[in-house]
């Protein structure tokens, strides 16, 4: 190369090598000191992309995760308040079953009723509980459904039984006679908006239908609140959401409904007694004939104010949860008057008796399906955890650095650029010599 002094070539060749290793080095030393091998789109451009939408990813699962323990948290609440009502029926049944038992006089009687209505009223204060300043179980969180009526089905009887048979034709399920006789007595009690209603009649003749026709409490009609509908078939009613019900076993039943819909008209207690002309209790009749369980609840109109959970990354992905009316209305303890059910005499108790297995059906139902929730929300968590673990392990193979080929980058370029200013130094010495020539 010839000697020039306007363009030392050496010395620029060296100081753009220089300037190379400088920004080698300087991207090597961001990425140790950051640990990550892409710090920005210039690094990996389709890389940065991936990893920070893996980034926005991992953020929605942890807080979807978030989501589904608050909603854990909010089910168990809300279990508590069930739960706590499920120990007051269970102690409301034992008390109901005392007083029933004629040991008991008629103030013996009375202080049981206190008794009850003071449990019934802690069971109006569970139902309102609260999370987080929001009512649960007090109905305000129920599921869209239209007014239903009360639905009480039978299938101890035989599957021929219909509304028209005679009462002394009546067989049990297994077709044994009832031994029902004409000169016997049937006596149905019902519970009606927190009262107990009686009646009797002689059987006679009469039909299953006619009887219940025939009954009356002084200017209480019988079929006004009730109405029963004819056996041989499985169906018994169309829920709030329009769905046709049927029977458990899929076999034929009788039905017993109230006359109108909504929780003000629910029939809370029906109990059929069959007693000979001396006043004894035909059990096997009334053991069949008494064998009446809840299967369709009574509910008023409502929207739908369910609970939805988001426990998922996108849109819609929740758990929704319709939380029932836990309140002592809802559960047939109680009117609308607040008159709550009476075991004033023997007749008022043993009808109380059906009315509290009916109302812990109902408490236990709802609070099967809140374990359920809360059962199903475990899952998601685990589900979520082991989601966002996955999903951060992929994002790392994007993003993070390899420390051990990173430090040896880092002291290759280094050395390099340590290399290249020395060179740069003796480059421009060269410059130099041709002062020599000069001289």
């Amino acid at each position: 190369m010839a000697m020039v002094v306007k363009n030392n070539m050496s010395a620029l060749s060296t100081l753009n090598t220089l300037n190379k290793n400088t920004k080698a080095l300087s991207k090597s030393l961001q990425k140790v000191s950051s640990g990550m091998k892409i710090n920005s789109a210039a690094d990996d451009a389709s890389g940065y992309a991936i990893s920070e939408r893996m980034r926005v990813q991992i953020r929605s699962l942890d807080q979807a995760n978030s989501n589904a323990q608050n909603g854990g948290s909010m089910m168990k609440v809300a279990e508590g308040a069930v739960s706590s009502t499920v120990e007051i029926l269970k102690t409301l049944k034992e008390k109901a079953v005392n007083a029933a038992n004629d040991t008991n006089t008629d103030a013996d009687r009375q202080t049981i009723q206190k008794e009850l209505d003071q449990s019934i009223d802690q069971i109006n204060d569970n139902a309102n509980v609260t999370f987080n300043g929001q009512y649960l179980v007090d109905g305000s969180k129920n599921s869209a459904t239209k007014a239903t009526c009360t639905a009480l089905t039978n299938q101890s009887l035989a599957e021929s039984t219909g509304s028209e048979t005679a009462l002394t034709d009546l067989k049990a399920r297994n077709g044994d006679s009832l031994n029902i006789q004409t000169s016997d007595t049937i006596t149905v009690s019902w519970v009606k908006d927190g009262k107990t209603y009686t009646a009797s009649t002689k059987v006679g003749t009469l039909t299953l239908d006619s009887a219940l026709k025939a009954m009356k409490d002084g200017s209480q009609t019988l079929s006004t609140d009730i109405s029963l509908s004819a056996g041989k078939t499985s169906f018994i009613a169309v829920d709030g959401s329009g769905n046709s019900v049927y029977t458990a076993s899929g076999e034929s039943s009788i039905s017993v409904t109230s006359a109108k819909s909504g929780i003000e008209n629910q029939i809370s207690g029906f109990t059929i007694s069959i007693t000979d002309n001396t006043g004894a209790v035909r059990k096997s009749a009334n053991a069949a004939l008494d064998a009446f369980d809840e299967t369709l609840r009574a509910q008023n109109t409502s929207a739908d104010n369910s609970i939805n959970l988001q426990i998922g990354t996108k849109a819609n992905q929740t758990i929704k949860v319709g939380l029932t009316d836990m309140k002592a209305q809802a559960l047939g303890l109680q009117g609308k008057n607040n008159d709550t059910i009476q075991v004033g005499n023997q007749e008022q108790a043993n009808a109380a008796i059906n009315v509290l297995d009916a109302a812990i059906q109902k408490a236990l139902d709802q609070q099967t399906t809140i374990g359920a929730v809360q059962s199903r929300l475990e899952y998601t968590q685990s589900n979520l955890t082991t989601a966002s673990e996955n999903v951060t392990a992929a994002e790392s193979t994007i993003r993070d650095a390899d420390m051990a080929k990173e430090m040896t980058e880092y002291t290759k370029n280094n050395v390099l650029m340590q290399a290249a200013q020395s060179m740069l130094a003796q480059a421009n010495q060269s410059s130099s010599n041709v002062l020599s020539l000069l001289q």
